[in-house]
């Protein structure tokens, strides 16, 4: 646990550094990916400081890179934007194994199994009902652009939905959009659960105290800074991600 903080520290702060200053000297356009992991067990997610209370060494080693970025973004002559994403799905991510999203996870799991393990109630959430700012990898690349644009805009925004869904809908959404590739029609939590396609299983003691049971992104700042279009519900997403992994196949 020790090594893997030390090797955290140097690529999500040191390593990070060093390329910010590269950035600066030469004048170059500088976006990073900050995280939500920041707020840790914060109830407000706004790019605030008061709102920062990270529950890790990965969130730390985001919450401290940003704090650099702070301090040198008033004498910066250049654009430096840092992204705090949120849950991202979407294609490309099978490389990066378990850490992979809870999207990628739910679709293989289901293919396998033919049902989707969820955690049960915690924190005074009811089974499944543990609710995260679930974000489609398409609308982060359109931020990115967006901002890669416009270099006249820096600063560190979140991004994610400003709309927070729990595990079930997650949940739903994926067997329901699997269930469409047969040809089989849409069920509800309800009906999926009363056929095993849905099950809760105990939440772990490992992550009790160590978990975020709700995030929700404030868009504020970054609709400020002039980005208007809408994202994509879970619904809409998992349903694009499940066809690209099934034609991936």
């Amino acid at each position: 646990m020790e090594a893997d903080g030390r090797y955290m520290m140097e690529n999500n702060f040191r390593y990070s550094l060093g390329i910010l200053d590269w950035c600066i000297d030469q004048d170059v356009q500088f976006l990073y990916a900050s995280s939500a992991a920041t707020y840790g067990g914060s109830s407000e997610f706004r790019e605030e400081r008061p709102f920062e209370a990270p529950l890790n060494v990965y969130g730390y080693s985001k919450f401290l890179f940003d704090q650099i970025v702070r301090q040198r973004l008033p004498e910066a002559s250049s654009q430096i934007v840092g992204f705090r994403y949120f849950n991202v799905y979407g294609p490309r991510e099978s490389h990066k194994g378990r850490m992979a999203s809870v999207a990628f996870h739910h679709y293989n799991q289901f293919r396998s199994e033919q049902k989707v393990k969820l955690f049960e109630g915690c924190d005074g959430y009811a089974n499944g009902e543990q609710k995260r700012d679930f974000v489609y990898v398409g609308d982060v690349t359109s931020v990115n652009l967006y901002f890669l644009d416009h270099p006249e805009k820096s600063g560190i925004f979140n991004l994610g939905t400003g709309r927070a869904q729990s595990f079930n809908e997650l949940a739903v959404a994926n067997v329901n959009s699997c269930r469409a590739l047969a040809g089989e029609p849409k069920q509800s939590l309800e009906e999926l659960l009363k056929q095993g396609f849905i099950e809760y299983i105990p939440f772990p003691d490992a992550l009790k105290g160590k978990y975020q049971s709700f995030t929700q992104a404030d868009l504020s700042k970054l609709r400020k800074a002039g980005y208007e279009a809408p994202f994509a519900s879970v619904e809409q997403g998992v349903a694009q991600y499940v066809q690209w992994l099934n034609a991936s196949v």
